[in-house]
């Protein structure tokens, strides 16, 4: 969206019988839902299946456990067409950050070698780039690229990085914190003609992009299932490809490590694999009720409108444009720029999302980036615009009495269990849903 350009609330998505689709959800709706990108939501259909997956595997364990790779297998495939990749090539893994812990267990010792990340890179991921490079001896370089950087310019920040002694570069598809693309299909070409490993950390990919690893020219990509595909929590998938790809073991040894890739990953003990086996029926859900394709148009255009209500309301308050010009935006995720003085680390972000949370009766995502504090949008089909016009209205003028006093939450202060009594300076009891 244009800084100029308005936009119009989408009507909302309702299910076949004519109830609004939060319906499908099993959300608390004692609490407005904008945060749908940091641990996703299971439809009530998914969560159904697993729980008579897991009454399957309580009845009789002793077959349940020895069956199970193969019925992985299965599920391998459907989730490999889902992401039109070959299922060959596609591994079952908790989340994106164990796909990387993977990938970084299996690469060589290199004498000084050099991995190659960006400042936007997740920090769990960043972490083990880190934890990698000292135990090569080597070090990380840190690609910094602008919030506004288009695609050449992006480019041109992470290729400026490569050098003689680079062995991996890590790059975020969709980056969580600031809610952009960077060119890694590009970066990838560029990778491979020097020679050097790519892994691709696409956690927000799966249901945001239709096809994230058309013609992706980088080995080793990552990505979550249980954030825009709705599947139940711990279901990613590892894709590999390449000559490096048989170096790859899961996380834990067990009978399937003689298997080659990626079978080898469809047998870890007792592991509780239900949530891959019902990760199916998630995505299935979402196509047969509206189909991927309107999914994604209407995510896009309420984050649209709900970055312009909110950011109208925070212009309002503080007189200075929240607006914010993100180079390479993604379908269905905005920023929107928070009072001075909200947000501006991760920490201060976090304590900010638990006090909204305890306090405001709202799930939030708070980001910061260059010492600037962040409210990141995630929309999706059981989101409505009430959800964002209730925001602006009234949680907006909270956030800018908090930044005005300085009243920000404590890190690490805890939220009370619900239910409990309102705490000091909750919002007034939420309005119903907007009707069909």
């Amino acid at each position: 969206m244009s800084k100029t350009e308005l936009v119009t609330a989408p009507d909302p998505l309702l299910l076949a019988d004519g109830r609004l689709a939060v319906e499908a959800w099993s959300l608390d709706p004692a609490l407005r839902h904008l945060n749908h990108g940091s641990f996703g939501a299971v439809p009530l259909v998914a969560q159904r299946r697993q729980e008579a997956l897991r009454a399957e595997m309580e009845r009789s364990p002793v077959v349940w456990f020895p069956a199970l790779p193969q019925r992985l297998a299965a599920t391998r495939a459907d989730l490999a067409a889902f992401l039109r990749v070959d299922a060959a090539d596609l591994a079952l893994v908790p989340n994106a950050s164990a796909g990387a812990s993977v990938v970084y267990a299996a690469l060589d010792r290199r004498g000084g070698g050099e991995i190659v990340v960006t400042d936007h890179g997740y920090g769990a991921v960043t972490m083990g780039a880190e934890r990698l490079a000292r135990r090569w001896g080597g070090r990380v370089r840190t690609a910094r690229v602008p919030l506004d950087a288009d695609e050449d310019q992006a480019y041109e920040a992470v290729v400026a990085e490569l050098g003689e002694a680079t062995e991996l570069v890590v790059v975020d598809q969709i980056t969580s914190a600031t809610a952009r693309r960077l060119p890694v299909e590009r970066i990838g070409a560029e990778a491979r003609r020097r020679g050097v490993a790519m892994l691709v950390d696409g956690a927000h990919a799966p249901g945001l992009l239709a096809a994230p690893l058309a013609d992706a020219p980088y080995d080793f990509w990552t990505g979550n299932l249980h954030k825009w595909g709705c599947a139940p929590r711990g279901t990613a998938a590892l894709v590999a490809r390449g000559p490096l790809r048989e170096r790859l073991h899961p996380l834990i040894d067990s009978w399937g490590a003689p298997d080659p890739y990626p079978d080898r990953f469809d047998q870890q003990g007792t592991l509780d694999a239900t949530s891959y086996l019902a990760a199916p029926t998630a995505l299935a859900f979402v196509e047969r009720s509206w189909g991927w394709p309107a999914a994604r148009r209407y995510m896009d255009d309420l984050a649209d409108y709900g970055a312009q209500v909110i950011g109208a309301a925070v212009t309002r308050l503080t007189g200075e444009d929240s607006r914010v010009d993100v180079g390479m935006p993604v379908p269905g995720m905005r920023l929107v720029r928070l009072p001075d003085g909200l947000g501006t680390t991760r920490v201060e972000a976090d304590a900010l999302r638990d006090r909204v949370a305890r306090e405001l009766d709202v799930e939030a995502a708070f980001t910061s980036f260059d010492g600037i504090g962040y409210l990141r949008l995630s929309a999706h089909v059981y989101n409505t615009a009430d959800d964002y016009e209730h925001f602006a209205e009234e949680c907006v003028p909270v956030l800018g009495d908090w930044a005005a006093t300085g009243r920000c939450a404590a890190p690490g202060r805890p939220r009370p269990l619900r239910p409990g009594p309102p705490s000091s300076g909750s919002a007034a009891p939420r309005p119903p849903r907007r009707p069909a």
